[in-house]
């Protein structure tokens, strides 16, 4: 049995689902996390349910409509659940009237009423099951709730519901009859023939009887004239009139409700404070960076590096005295080890950095941020919606950059998914947290978080310069609903932390893992093939050194081994702290050398260029992965070559001016941003003053008179 779970963004239809599957999919409080149909088996039943995404409408404005009313149409689903949220139980019910026109079985799954009923509100689904003529369950998704009656209800027949109301008036009823006589059997007719009255051009193609489509022509002419407006309207108007008198059938609210402010309004006084919003964000933000990558992460991530190296040890110490090859002792401890085990020393790091964004994603707050950077964003050619992949991103780019499908404007989507891989990813925290822990000691979570606001300041300055001079068709709004502040639920928390950190562990047992046998084998061969060279006669020296002298204004030093490294940063970002390590090890070949720092291969860094090594690594080219996302999402290879080569240029450049000019360089880029966006202001200013007629521009006659 093929079962579809439809509803409004926020209603808890990600929830149930999990639920209901025992999947971990993405939840959160903003549009778009479903981006795509997630499909799953309904524990202990073979029925397939597919969680579309969040939807207002089957009037497709938007990609999510579209894809969901093509799934109903396409896929033609035995059951709809129609999960709708008590507390918005008005714009719920505009979608559960499209539903109820289609030839298919719907059951109404009514969640959050204790939510709903807290405040003396009551809510009677009974009533509401017999106006509607649907099944109508009570359920909680978030405590599993009345679940057990509704997978009851799915077990029995198929069957659409024969006794579903009549919305519309006796004219527009009519009229939707005589269209549908007009139509050649087909499912969905009542749908269809509504659409149709809508002047919806997707259903052009309808296979009509006989003359159909002109006696349709004269039946939708007629009806417009009779109302004298535009039938679309009038159809949701019709739609609005039935709602209301089902809700005030069904609902319930004490009078003195009206004046209440609830406890998220109080909270919002605070969070979406005018002057207190920002600094709060910003503090935020800052207190992530200092537990993960500050004192808290440097502290865990400790006890796992004394681990790896005694690990390393006395692994070397048992395969020597088993008389093991010392090419496959090297290889076993110097590759794959200390490869490895170089970047899962950050583990803790990244679990404290997931739990943190998890949280703030499933308490509503992340929304806020959204809503409240709209104003900004659109400034500079972007959206609120914008900010939804750059969070995203700071998990993983891939998805962030997928993320953009939610945004209707094919510039400012395509603005974000170039901008997206700014965003420190937790690929690029073990960068960030390696060099930021040894240079800047206990001021490194300060200092990653000046990266992380770095990247915010240059997304801001880029996004304005691409949308003056190449992207300038920006101009779309941001309409979010404000979820309820809810207490986190650690259980999907853990779920989600889990889920990310066994993904970063799958990264790092399959292409660190190969990367490092790779860089270990360039690093034990010369060019002939010569096992046990000098490292500088290696195969990676002599790719290395053609290269390298690319990065000598950047870290003030000619490196070919910090050349190579950066380079693997194009297959995953954590691969240049991986082979960072193996290279240490070998040219120091003791015991201890796989201690990046404390060897003398990368000893000329300063914190002035770790910092620039850290910038470059943080704007340039992202992973390959992400790369082929930028490429689907833009949708051309040669757009995608010029974003990863604007990217390594601007990342490179960015890199050489800080270590030429010191970090105080970020100083004078915020100075310069706040004298030009004062001199717009200023000049916004005396042009409202400067009023007139449009003969003069300023006269003292011409201000009297306005």
């Amino acid at each position: 049995m093929n079962i579809a779970l439809v509803g409004n963004q926020n209603s808890g239809k990600t929830t149930l689902f999990n639920l209901l599957t025992g999947m971990n999919s993405k939840i959160g409080n903003w549009p778009g996390v479903t981006i795509e149909k997630k499909t799953g088996i309904i524990k202990n039943t073979n029925y397939e349910l597919t969680d579309l995404p969040g939807i207002y409408s089957l009037s497709p404005y938007s990609s999510e409509e579209e894809i969901s009313r093509m799934f109903i149409f396409d896929e033609k689903p035995d059951i709809i659940i129609n999960i709708l949220d008590a507390n918005t139980l008005e714009r719920s019910l505009y979608l559960t009237t499209q539903l109820l026109e289609l030839d298919c079985k719907v059951i109404v799954a009514l969640n959050m009423v204790n939510l709903f009923e807290k405040n003396g509100n009551k809510i009677d689904e009974q009533k509401l099951e017999r106006l509607l003529g649907v099944r109508v369950i009570r359920i909680s998704a978030l405590k599993g709730d009345g679940v057990d009656e509704l997978l009851n209800e799915l077990s029995h027949s198929s069957d659409c519901n024969t006794c579903k109301p009549y919305i519309y008036d006796a004219k527009l009823e009519q009229a939707i009859a005589n269209v549908q006589n007009n139509l050649i059997s087909n499912k969905h007719k009542r749908f269809i023939a509504v659409k149709m009255l809508e002047n919806d051009k997707r259903f052009d193609n309808i296979d009509f009887a006989g003359a159909g489509m002109y006696n349709i022509k004269s039946i939708c002419e007629s009806v417009s004239k009779e109302y004298d407006t535009d039938l679309e309207e009038v159809i949701a108007t019709e739609r609005y009139k039935f709602i209301e008198r089902a809700k005030l059938q069904v609902v319930y609210c004490p009078k003195q409700q009206l004046i209440n402010v609830n406890f998220s309004d109080k909270l919002d006084m605070i969070f979406l404070n005018k002057w207190l919003a920002i600094p709060i964000f910003v503090m935020i933000m800052f207190l992530i960076y200092y537990l993960s990558v500050g004192v808290v992460g440097r502290f865990s991530s400790d006890w796992i590096e004394e681990g790896i190296n005694v690990l390393e040890l006395n692994i070397k110490n048992i395969l020597e005295k088993i008389g093991i090859a010392n090419w496959l002792n090297s290889l076993i401890v110097d590759g794959i080890i200390s490869g490895v085990g170089a970047v899962v020393v950050f583990v803790p790091q990244l679990v404290i950095l997931f739990t943190c964004i998890s949280t703030l994603e499933t308490t509503g707050y992340m929304s806020r941020i959204a809503l409240l950077l709209d104003k900004l964003f659109r400034r500079m050619g972007l959206s609120g919606k914008s900010l939804i992949p750059f969070i995203v991103g700071a998990g993983c780019s891939v998805p962030g950059i997928m993320g953009t499908r939610i945004i209707e404007n094919q510039d400012e989507r395509e603005m974000t998914a170039i901008l997206t891989p700014f965003i420190p990813c937790s690929a690029k925290l073990p960068i960030i947290a390696l060099f930021s822990g040894y240079f800047f000691g206990k001021n490194s979570g300060l200092v990653s978080a000046s990266l992380y606001f770095l990247a915010i300041l240059v997304i801001i300055l880029t996004a304005m310069v691409m949308k003056k001079f190449i992207y300038k068709n920006t101009s779309s709004t941001y309409i979010s609903e404000l979820p309820e502040y809810k207490i986190p639920n650690a259980k999907y928390v853990i779920r989600d932390v889990y889920d990310k950190t066994m993904a970063f562990f799958k990264r790092a047992g399959s292409v660190i893992l190969v990367c490092s046998v790779i860089i270990w084998f360039m690093l034990s061969f010369s060019i002939k093939f010569e096992y046990g060279v000098d490292i500088e006669n290696s195969i990676l020296a002599m790719i290395g050194k053609t290269i390298s002298w690319v990065f000598y204004p950047m870290i003030g030093a000619n490196s070919w081994k910090t050349a190579v490294s950066a380079i693997q940063g194009l297959i995953a970002k954590e691969q240049v702290i991986s082979s960072m390590s193996v290279i240490a090890g070998f040219a120091e070949n003791v015991e201890n050398g796989k201690e990046i720092f404390n060897s003398n291969v990368f000893d000329f860094f300063t914190p002035r260029s770790a910092y620039a090594f850290m910038v470059f690594n943080l704007f340039s080219a992202p992973c390959f992965g992400a790369i082929g996302a930028i490429k689907k999402e833009i949708g051309s290879t040669k757009k995608m070559l010029m974003v990863v080569a604007f990217q390594i240029i601007f990342a490179w450049c960015l890199a050489v001016l800080i270590n030429q000019l010191g970090v105080n360089l970020l100083a004078i880029i915020a100075i310069i941003f706040v004298i030009v966006e004062t001199a717009k202001k200023t000049r916004k200013s005396k042009q409202k003053t400067k009023r007139g007629c449009q003969y003069c521009p300023y006269c003292k006659d011409c201000e009297n008179m306005l």
